[in-house]
């Protein structure tokens, strides 16, 4: 046993009110794009020029630091968390804002910027770092009302404010699969809040508009979308391939090592790594995938169904949306259940800006889900163990 039940340090505390189950779910998730990440980034590295292991040992130095600044987040109070997600998300604006004129264009997009020999892209900061902002500022306006002594406090427009600046500067880009799964997670909090469903149907509807006028203004966005629903009106080389990937794994997999697409598929260590996955492992290992992802988006809606606190629960489920449909979005572009979106997978592809971020959004998600606070925001730096209910694995 690490640390006893009776155990009042601060790390022990923290171990026994932390989701150790949600834990071990992401470690084998992490463990299992490390083992990934190995066998599918040397062709690419090697199509480069670079050497075999170039991507794998840049994605372990991403993944240290990443890994401790998910436990170091684990383990911060609410209004740390709200002070860390504010400087978060001022840093993504102001970037995004510079990527616009300084940064790199690949097919036609304007998303990264190098910074210190690594390329960075701000968008993948900004959707957990929004999550939290937007969720701060509708708890407050859902407490503020609450209670009659409270000025009102119309927090729904600033939240609704900072989602019109986001998605602006992610059509600027253009990012359209960001943009649709940063209008996912206010459209999470917006239920979860108790507003009326009008909102909901009139953010519905503008994602239809929206889509349809990037169906009419980008024309990738265009190709993708028509590639989709006729695979004979263009080039579908790689989800070819993909589904190629998904047919020669079969039950048990060619073996580690032993798969042949990923040395045709260029970006087989990022955006098709699931189907590595399944070409080389087979059928269990996907199905192990995709119940560890289940897994944890269960633990984190279970301790939320515990939670009295309104800003938890919005922040909660605001990120948890944000990580399922990512993921969602990265095996249905795989086996061609969706059009095809450059989206990473969750703690397992190769991404810098990527990981640093999934592994942000997830200590949130650990350090909201620890415990029960009794009402709203705590205005504390760390949280206070003495208020804790604890739970075990």
């Amino acid at each position: 046993m690490l640390f006893s039940r009776t155990d009042r340090s601060f790390l022990g505390q923290w171990w026994w009110t932390v989701d150790r189950g949600m834990l071990i779910a992401v470690l084998m998730l992490l463990s299992i794009g490390v083992i990934l990440v190995t066998t599918a980034s040397p062709p690419v590295a090697s199509h480069l020029g670079l050497g075999d292991f170039h991507f794998l040992i840049r994605h372990i130095v991403i993944l240290i630091p990443a890994f401790f600044m998910m436990m170091m987040v684990s383990m911060m109070g609410r209004k740390m968390i709200w002070r860390l997600s504010t400087l978060v998300f001022l840093g993504a604006i102001i970037t995004m804002i510079a990527v616009l004129f300084l940064g790199m264009e690949i097919k036609g997009a304007r998303r990264w910027i190098h910074v210190l020999g690594f390329s960075l892209q701000p968008s993948e900061f900004l959707k957990p770092s929004f999550a939290v902002i937007s969720a701060w500022f509708l708890a407050k306006y859902k407490q503020n009302r609450r209670d009659e002594e409270k000025p009102d406090f119309r927090g729904y427009k600033i939240a609704a404010l900072l989602y019109g600046l986001s998605i602006t500067l992610l059509l600027m880009q253009p990012d359209l699969g960001m943009t649709v799964i940063v209008s996912c997670i206010f459209m999470a909090q917006i239920f979860l809040a108790g507003f009326p469903f009008r909102w909901v149907f009139a953010l519905l509807g503008l994602a239809v508009v929206g889509l349809l006028l990037a169906y009419t203004s980008f024309s990738h966005v265009q190709s993708r979308i028509d590639r989709f629903l006729d695979p004979s009106s263009g080039d579908n080389y790689q989800v070819e391939k993909s589904l190629e990937a998904f047919q020669n794994g079969g039950v048990l997999g060619k073996g580690p090592g032993q798969g042949e697409v990923k040395l045709l598929l260029p970006d087989a260590h990022a955006d098709f790594i699931f189907a590595v996955a399944a070409e080389e492992m087979g059928l269990w290992l996907v199905l192990i995938i995709i119940g560890l992802y289940l897994f944890v988006i269960w633990r984190g809606l279970s301790r939320l169904m515990l939670s009295q606190d309104i800003f938890a629960i919005l922040a909660v489920g605001g990120l948890l949306s944000m990580f399922g449909l990512q993921a969602l979005v990265h095996m249905g572009s795989s086996l061609h259940i969706l059009p095809a979106k450059g989206m990473t997978l969750p703690f397992m592809s190769y991404g810098g800006s990527s990981l640093l971020s999934i592994c942000l959004s997830m200590g949130i998600i650990m350090a909201l889900t620890r415990k029960e606070v009794k009402g709203s925001i705590s205005k504390g730096g760390l949280l206070s163990f003495s208020k804790a209910k604890v739970w075990g694995v």
